[in-house]
């Protein structure tokens, strides 16, 4: 399940990531996307991952999937997680070709933040 985070830029989609992902949540990005950056700008996300169910970045994509006509909007893509399976979503780069990510332990939320806005 998706759940929308405060952000600390303007920029960057803050969101957190529980469980599975389901076709409500990608319509509820969808919605979000569309409300803060309607003329197409590029934009971050962060997302935070809490025993999210499945092992690879690929499976959530595909899960929620989430319309490939945003996919060219992202920018940077910082993953916050101490689950060692996680660690795998750092690969979204080879299925989203154009994005930066970078993966960050549980701990390292502030330094996700200060990547995410260099």
């Amino acid at each position: 399940m998706l759940s929308f985070l405060p952000s600390q830029d303007e920029k960057t989609i803050a969101v957190q990531f529980t469980g599975e992902a389901v076709k409500e949540d990608a319509e509820r990005l969808e919605k979000h996307v569309q409300e803060y950056f309607p003329q197409g700008g590029s934009f971050n996300v962060l997302a935070i991952m809490h025993d999210v169910e499945g092992s690879t970045l690929k499976g959530m994509v595909k899960g929620m999937k989430f319309d490939a006509k945003h996919w060219e909007q992202f920018n940077k893509f910082a993953v916050v997680s101490d689950k060692k399976s996680i660690k795998s979503f750092a690969d979204i780069g080879r299925y989203l070709p154009g994005i930066t990510v970078k993966q960050f332990d549980k701990d390292g939320l502030a330094r996700a933040w200060d990547w995410l806005q260099e």
